[in-house]
């Protein structure tokens, strides 16, 4: 197996040198983030380890924190005791015999476009180690903090047209979307900002007020005096290296790729508002654009599902803004020829109990849920698994994060158990026992 260092930046952005240090502090002044311009030389420097071709280029990871109920949503249970199926009804799909909830009509419509995986399972029934699951697959380890999928993506790629490999929209929403034991150079780029908000801008992107080009080029050329004044005490590989920095971090915020992947206002009014002018529609919108401009993985998170109370009213409040936003992004994907390409991910870190508790609500279960999947290779108009007849545990083909990941992977083309090297060149496999599933496969 190849095994790769996660310290794979250059030796100056390791330990950085007085030289190093005083730029470092100037380029704040331009608004650029230390780790955001280390992370774009570093993934500049990387090989393509990719060792056979993938059918998606990209992923849109949708991630609904706080455990949505599969009842409610992607596998109802219409003839189980009202204690288990709840109160809520249900809607039939383009799929015979296959129904969503009540809140996922438009969803319903496109579901010859999705695979839903029913029988999803891990042990882990505590918000963090469910999160964590299904933003590493790995389980939780005292021993070794994990890297996100789009930072292993971010390793094994880099960047593409000037733009950060890993984005997270609208910031990053937890400590395991991070990059773990590899290099912070891996780490993801976050907006910093809502596109949602009146007046959205990216941070990092755009230069701030009264700071405009020839200002940035005033400031680098500064830096380069003081570069020049160094580096008679140091290696001229090393200066070689940091002017080569300065002028990667400079192609990013001044791409005009980058900033017109961001403006989301180069959008149609039509198509803002088929997505839904609201926070699921500005966010899967701007996940759109961000593919199609050559992001590898959007990371966007939406609503909270922790429904232990009143669950019914918790989803007509959130779902069909999701339900809108998401089947148009599907249908959106489909019609400009992107859907075949990027692969969308619809996950939360565990399902809700199969009763109806005492408050309206359902409660942890990290037993048996959902996952729906689409495009990238995957099977279009299909249902994976399948849970038992109150959605108790699985009763066929049960998937793990192992599997889940390791298919996933392979759908970009990621061999899964090669191997990375953590910290005290430990060698360290990106996922630990899976096996593709080829019947999620197209």
């Amino acid at each position: 197996m190849v095994k790769v260092s996660p310290n794979c930046a250059p030796a100056h952005f390791q330990a950085l040198s007085r030289r190093g240090f005083l730029s470092v502090g100037m380029l704040a002044g331009t608004s650029l983030t230390l780790p955001h311009l280390l992370q774009q030389q570093a993934l500049a420097d990387l090989k393509d380890y990719k060792t056979f071709q993938g059918t998606a280029k990209s992923i849109i990871h949708i991630f609904l924190p706080g455990g949505i109920a599969h009842q409610e949503s992607f596998d109802p249970k219409p003839n189980a005791p009202i204690e288990y199926r709840g109160e809520m009804k249900q809607v039939q799909t383009k799929l015979p015999g296959v129904m969503f909830g009540e809140t996922l009509t438009k969803t319903a419509e496109v579901a010859d476009k999705l695979c839903i995986i029913r029988s999803m399972t891990h042990g882990e029934a505590a918000h963090e180690r469910g999160t964590h699951n299904m933003f590493t697959g790995y389980r939780p380890s005292p021993a070794l903090q994990y890297p996100s999928i789009g930072s292993v993506i971010s390793h094994e790629f880099g960047p593409r047209n000037n733009l950060p490999p890993y984005v997270c929209v609208p910031n990053v929403p937890n400590e395991y979307a991070g990059s773990g034991y590899l290099s912070s150079a891996f780490a993801p780029f976050a907006l910093g900002s809502d596109p949602a908000n009146n007046g959205f801008k990216v941070r990092d992107l755009n230069l701030p007020g009264g700071v405009d080009d020839a200002r940035f080029e005033s400031r680098r050329r500064m830096l380069d005096a003081v570069n020049g004044h160094f580096a008679q005490r140091e290696k001229s590989d090393e200066l070689t290296a940091m002017n080569t920095f300065y002028d990667r971090a400079y192609s990013l915020i001044s791409s005009s790729q980058a900033r017109e992947a961001f403006d989301i206002e180069k959008e149609s009014p039509e198509i803002r508002d088929q997505y839904g002018r609201n926070t699921a529609g500005a966010r899967m919108l701007l996940a759109r654009r961000l593919v199609e401009s050559g992001v590898r993985l959007v990371n966007l998170t939406y609503g909270g599902w922790d429904h232990h109370t009143n669950i019914v009213q918790g989803f007509k409040n959130q779902m069909p803004q999701f339900d809108q936003a998401f089947s148009m992004l599907i249908k959106d994907l489909d019609q400009r020829g992107l859907l075949g390409e990027t692969l969308v991910m619809v996950s939360s870190e565990f399902g809700r109990t199969p009763k109806i508790n005492g408050t309206a609500g359902r409660d942890h279960y990290p037993k048996v849920f959902s996952v729906a999947l689409a495009g990238g290779g995957i099977k279009q108009g299909a249902v994976y698994g399948s849970s038992n007849a109150v959605a108790s545990e699985p009763d066929e083909n049960p998937l793990g994060i192992e599997d889940l990941f390791t298919t996933v992977y392979h759908a970009l083309g990621i061999v899964a158990d090669k191997e990375l090297m953590a910290p005290g060149d430990r060698p360290i496999e990106i996922v630990d026992g899976g096996q593709v599933v080829k019947e999620l496969l197209a």
